[in-house]
């Protein structure tokens, strides 16, 4: 899905020489850890669906703000000590043997439940900041 916005560098302009490029930084750092929260939210109640020992969603995390690619970005993964980074792959898009196993599409169900979520965020962030 795809949307064209005008105006969005002139804004962003604006935004930056009223607040700086700390406070910028600052409230999309904010708006990225909201966003992320609501969507490790959405994701936990996704994986309760096919739930058994609770490892898959214990183990899920999410890493500060940072820089990738020149985009700041949060990771959403798995890391903990039974290794559920492992089979994710495997339950969101089956295998061969099991093509469709009880949590496929769990994780693009999550992000599709949290895309509104984001937006809000992102919109608080902002309203915050100025």
């Amino acid at each position: 899905m795809s949307v064209k916005i005008t105006g969005l560098d002139k804004l962003l302009s604006d935004l930056e020489s009223k607040l700086g490029k700390e406070g910028m930084q600052r409230i999309s750092d904010q708006a990225l850890i909201d966003a992320a929260d609501e969507f490790v939210k959405a994701l936990r109640s996704e994986f309760q669906s096919f739930r058994d020992t609770g490892a898959s969603i214990d183990e899920i995390t999410t890493t500060g703000p940072e820089w990738v690619n020149g985009v700041r970005s949060i990771k959403v993964h798995w890391k903990g000590p039974k290794g559920r980074y492992r089979i994710i792959h495997l339950n969101e898009w089956g295998t061969v043997k099991n093509p469709n196993p009880r949590g496929k599409g769990a994780v693009a169900r999550a992000m599709k439940r949290s895309e509104k979520a984001y937006r809000d965020a992102v919109r608080k962030a902002l309203k915050g900041g100025l």
